[in-house]
């Protein structure tokens, strides 16, 4: 079996000073490469922070946090990575009709883990339950369609009426959830993720072909969860955060306090699915192997 890198990077290597192409495949000289570390904003978009270190970790939360990844989209059924920032409100690529079905099947799961927070600790829960979303499309209709699957499924409404929860129907938007910024990718084959996954793994700054960084992900992730949970002071309230598959993992590990959270990779969500948020590492799933991405998921 090919190594993790053979695999991922037929074309690149990851080197302290950049992208150089594999000797295998180029003989070019007088080449300049551009280097791993962006400076200053990112290029391809302002909005999008370019950092030079992993923040600080992320505190004791007064609130329990739930993660759940849209379902499938119609840009994985494209085979296309999606993650420009004009798509923040838009309806361009939402759910399929499996990925809504993957979002209202999303809500049993959901109640359950709330369901074993109580069982753990009963006395500080509001049983107040709070959706917050991603303003893509696909990430919004997963978070509506999970609610749906609140209402619509009798078994999980008699669940919730037994347990006495209060789900808010409102879905609340925050930018702080989005998808991370691809850079030069955005748009090309689910396949180019092979440009930057295995070199997250090695250096969490990176912001090779514009991308933004694991560690600036992390630091949008950091202060919007520490501003979710400043917005329900008095704690104790179930909240879930509808996102991405790159965010939710790089969400999880950092979270867990896993040392290398450039290995998020290795712990990949599906779509619609639904995790605890865990603080120690012991919560997070056995890791996965690195694989190529597929079309579709």
């Amino acid at each position: 079996m090919k190594s993790t890198v053979a695999v991922f990077l037929p074309v690149f290597i990851a080197t302290a000073s950049g992208f150089v192409s594999s000797p295998s495949t180029s003989c070019a000289k007088n080449h300049v490469y551009k280097p791993l570390f962006a400076t200053g904003v990112n290029p391809q978009e302002p909005s999008v922070k370019v950092v030079g270190a992993m923040p600080d970790a992320l505190p004791p939360l007064k609130n329990h946090y739930y993660l759940l990844r849209h379902g499938q989209s119609t840009a994985n059924v494209e085979g296309i990575i999606s993650s420009a920032r004009s798509l923040a409100g838009s309806t361009k690529h939402g759910l399929t009709l499996l990925g809504i079905e993957q979002g209202r099947d999303s809500a049993p799961s959901l109640i359950d883990f709330i369901e074993q927070d109580l069982k753990d600790d009963d006395t500080t829960s509001t049983k107040e339950v709070y959706f917050y979303s991603s303003p893509f499309a696909r990430a919004k209709e997963t978070a509506e369609q999970c609610l749906a699957g609140m209402r619509a499924n009798d078994e999980v409404a008699k669940r919730i009426e037994e347990l006495g929860l209060k789900v808010k129907k409102e879905v609340m938007l925050d930018d702080g959830l989005m998808e991370r910024y691809f850079g030069r990718l955005d748009g090309t084959e689910l396949l180019t993720y092979a440009y930057v996954w295995p070199v997250d793994m090695f250096e969490p700054t990176h912001t090779a072909f514009d991308v933004e960084s694991v560690a600036a992900v992390s630091t949008r992730i950091r202060s919007t969860i520490l501003d979710i949970d400043s917005n329900h002071d008095e704690g104790g309230n179930h909240i879930v955060l509808t996102s991405h598959a790159d965010v939710l993992q790089i969400t999880q590990v950092y979270a867990s306090g896993l040392d290398n959270v450039g290995k998020f990779s290795q712990y990949r969500f599906g779509n619609g699915e639904v995790r605890k948020m865990g603080r120690t590492v012991d919560t997070l799933p056995a890791p996965v192997p690195l694989q190529p991405p597929e079309r579709g998921i």
